[in-house]
């Protein structure tokens, strides 16, 4: 098979799967609604039933509630009608995943959920199917067809629901208020982890700083900003910053002034630099750096005083970036 034909097969399924999508946006109604009402009013979990692909779904939108604070689990209906049912309360809430709507295992538990008082969300290509008529919300999951030459293995059927159950995570997780330190707190591992706990305190210097008054020299200034990475920070009286002077302010000012070292300081600096927070995220500074193409910040503690310099390299070597 030539190449430009293996691409054409695999955009071909690409935008099956890119209309699919955009098909379920266009359907999408009253049903996620009351799905999302269901789902965030619940003082219990939220149970992902699924058989088969629609299981390998169920898991993952299990998986992304539980990561973005809303406890859910999966249950594959078989192990559901030999004893995990005993986990269920009615103050559940399950959503039942079957395409056809009509899969005899799913049917089957979802009687034993009504029984136990769950609330039942069934996401579905077939809304009159029996799935969704016992169901109290349901997810219009509907397909034109799979990109399956066949029509037979799940492909847009599968994208649909996993995007359906996206929508319904961040959805809540808007709806509750999930902030980024939320999501930190359940993601405290790996580089993640790094990312949303790493505050600029635990990376800055805070010995020995650069920190020269207003009417400092250049000359008195060469040696800490030689020493001390590119920057001198100016500080006022009362510990505050005045300003700041780099290694790249020099460099302008070399090109401009031959008998540069007798100027003072609070005539080259710059009065109103980028500055980071001793207790905000590493990883916003780091977009502030990138931003603004700067190398250091001064860091301020809660009173604005001096406490600190950030540099961009220890950022990106704590894998923060």
């Amino acid at each position: 098979m030539k190449s430009d034909e293996i691409l054409a097969q695999g955009r071909r399924v690409l935008d099956m799967e890119r209309d699919a999508l955009g098909e379920t946006s266009r359907r999408l109604g009253e049903g996620f609604v009351r799905a999302v009402h269901l789902i965030a009013a619940s003082q219990g979990r939220v149970i992902v039933v699924g058989v088969g692909k629609s299981g390998i779904i169920a898991r993952k939108i299990a998986a992304t509630l539980t990561s973005t604070g809303t406890p859910a689990t999966f249950m594959h209906p078989v192990e559901g009608l030999h004893g995990d049912l005993g986990m269920v309360t009615d103050d559940d809430v399950a959503i039942l995943i079957s395409k056809s709507g009509e899969t005899e295992e799913v049917i089957t538990l979802l009687q034993h959920l009504k029984r136990f008082g769950a609330k039942l969300i069934a996401m579905t290509a077939v809304p009159d199917s029996t799935l969704a008529r016992e169901s109290d919300a349901v997810l219009d999951a509907w397909v034109r067809e799979e990109a399956c030459p066949h029509d037979l293995a799940p492909t847009t059927s599968t994208t649909t629901q996993i995007a359906l159950g996206d929508a319904l995570a961040v959805v809540i997780l808007e709806r509750k208020g999930f902030k980024r330190e939320d999501f930190a707190r359940l993601h405290p591992g790996g580089a993640l982890g790094r990312k949303l706990l790493t505050r600029v305190r635990d990376l800055m210097e805070s010995h020995r700083l650069p920190i020269l008054p207003p009417t400092a020299t250049l000359r008195e200034a060469m040696i800490p900003l030689a020493e001390r990475r590119g920057i001198v920070i100016v500080a006022n009286g009362d510990g505050t910053v005045g300003g700041v002077f780099t290694a790249g302010d020099l460099t302008r000012l070399l090109e401009r002034e031959d008998n540069f070292l007798p100027i003072v300081l609070e005539q080259v600096m710059t009065r109103s630099p980028k500055l980071a927070r001793a207790e905000e995220l590493a990883s916003a500074v780091v977009y502030r750096m990138e931003q603004f193409g700067i190398m250091a910040m001064p860091v301020l503690d809660e009173s604005n005083r001096i406490v600190g310099v950030v540099h961009l390299h220890d950022l990106m070597r704590a894998g923060v970036a």
